[in-house]
This record gives C-alpha cells, structure tokens and sequence, in this order.
C-alpha cells in the first residue's frame, strides 16, 4: 500500500480537498477519531471515479465517511483514504412522486422539504442524523419507519470506478443493513413518496421531532443509538434495568435521558465508548440473557 504515491496521484486533482494526516475527530458527530492517512472530497461522480481507480491501482484501502455519524472511528484513526462526498453531491430533483437526492444531503433537511411539498414518506426521518448515503447503507429507521419503506432505486460507483445503478427490485434490507455490492459507493438514492393532506404530513413531523427532543440527549456529541433493538424489546431498557444509565468510563458515559446513547463529554477517547459497550453488553446478558448487537459502526485502527 503507497499512501505516498497515491498523494502524488490524487494531488494535482483536488488540490486542498485532499489531506494527509486528518483528524477523523472534525469530521464525526461523536467528535471521536484518530487522523485518515489521506482525506479526499470529491465533487462529482468523475472525481469520485479518479480517486476509487487510483487507489484500486495502488492498492490502497477506500473508506466512506458519509456525515459522520452513527460511526465510532477508533483513536488510531483510519489506514487508507477516507472518502467525504463533497457539495457536488448535495443536490436534490423533486419529482411528481418523489426525490432524487444526492448521498450527501442530510435527511433530516430532506425530510423538512417533503414535509413543505406536502408528500409523505420521510417523516420519520426529523431529527436523524447523518446522509441520505449513510441513512440508506444502514437502512436509518424510527417511529415505525424506515428507508426500506420508501427507497425507489440507487446510483452509485463499483470498486472499480465504473457507474451501477440499482432498482427497487434488487434491493435488499434487513434491520438497520442495506445489502449492496462490495465496494459499492452510493451517490444518489430516488425515494417514492405520496401526496398528502398538508396539516396531517406537517403534523406527522412534528411528532416525531418532539418525541425524539423529549427521550435523546440534545447538545451532546454522540453517535445515535449505540445498539440495536433486540426482537420484541429495546435495547435502552435493557441497559437501564442493567443498572447503567449514566455509568462513566473517562469521558464517556451512558446519557441519563436515554440509556441506548454513550454521550462524549468533551474529552473522551474511542477506547471510553467502546469500554461502556463492552460494559452494557456483559451486564445485560447476565441479567436477561440478551447479547446486544451495536448498531454503531466501529472503524479504523484501535
């Protein structure tokens, strides 16, 4: 692997969109994370190509940073080059029935502008951090919906830079899991959406962003739930009747408002959050006999 060489590569291309030595911490909403080797933004799908083929070629490992979020990056940080859609994949093209968004658009924004245009679907997404790229790979869900529900096809890159696009009726989901090929980059997703009374749609939002304002630590870097939901139960209760809401490890802790959050105060390392993980997972299997699987992704060196 020439990290060195693949500098020399990308450089003339992105200029000061490319960076060596790059604190993942900037760029995560848990503001966790050691540097990437190399940080690049493309702009475009051409530019996204140029970086997957030259490092196909060198023989350096990709990694997609989407927003940075419902991601842990460990304090070694991530070998390889880290890939941060830029601008060029924020734009969105409102149809009849639907939205094409580009990976990069935050949901929760385009969740909003549904609301405005009076279609319904999205909903649920207010207040959901992250991408409309990150909300697909991880099928983003609450309050009973999900992307599943209303995706309507992808676009997006192989490994080998070339353009795949995916229809309704090959994609597959599971909870919180979209299952795409190896090495394929999303850069758009269309949704299907439906008209809607204006009020009942506007009405649905607000719901949801006062339920999630009332149970979730708000002014707090974290990363969203940290586990998944076992089958019939959630997992908060489980770490709440565990006894750990608010059990601490450096500067790292399980929030007081909802158990299923690790809230980083200002100074914890990746190695606290996955310390408290580890905690909730052996505490909650001796006392209910359920091993909890993270929903958090884990990244990079530890």
């Amino acid at each position: 692997m020439s990290i060195a060489a693949l500098h020399q590569d990308l450089a003339p291309v992105f200029g000061d969109r490319l960076r060596a030595a790059e604190p993942l911490a900037r760029h995560t909403s848990y503001r966790i994370g050691g540097p990437a080797d190399l940080l690049v933004r493309p702009d475009s799908a051409a530019e996204l190509a140029i970086v997957l083929r030259a490092a196909r070629a060198r023989g350096v490992r990709v990694s997609l940073l989407g927003g940075g979020s419902n991601m842990l990056v460990g304090d070694g940080g991530i070998r390889g080059v880290v890939v941060k859609l830029g601008r060029g994949f924020r734009r969105v093209e409102w149809r009849d029935a639907g939205v094409r968004a580009g990976a990069a658009v935050q949901l929760g924004r385009l969740a909003r502008d549904s609301v405005a245009r009076a279609l319904s679907g999205l909903e649920h997404a207010e207040g959901i951090p992250g991408t409309v790229g990150g909300a697909l790979f991880m099928n983003a869900g609450a309050y009973g919906g999900e992307v599943a529900g209303v995706a309507d096809g992808v676009e997006g890159l192989d490994e080998a830079g070339e353009p795949v696009t995916l229809g309704a009726d090959v994609l597959a989901f599971t909870y919180r899991r979209a299952h795409l090929p190896a090495g394929f980059v999303v850069t758009a997703v269309s949704f299907r959406l439906r008209p809607d009374d204006p009020a009942i749609v506007r009405e649905r939002l607000d719901g949801a962003r006062a339920k999630r304002l009332a149970s979730q630590p708000q002014g707090q870097p974290n990363a969203g739930s940290i586990f998944k939901n076992p089958r019939g139960d959630h997992a908060g209760r489980l770490i709440e009747a565990a006894g750990l809401k608010g059990w601490r490890v450096g500067g790292a802790r399980f929030s007081e408002r909802h158990a299923n959050f690790i809230v980083n105060d200002g100074r914890a390392r990746a190695a606290d959050v996955q310390a408290l993980m580890a905690i909730a997972q052996r505490a909650v299997w001796e006392r209910s006999g359920v091993w909890l699987e993270p929903e958090v992704r884990l990244v990079g060196s530890w």
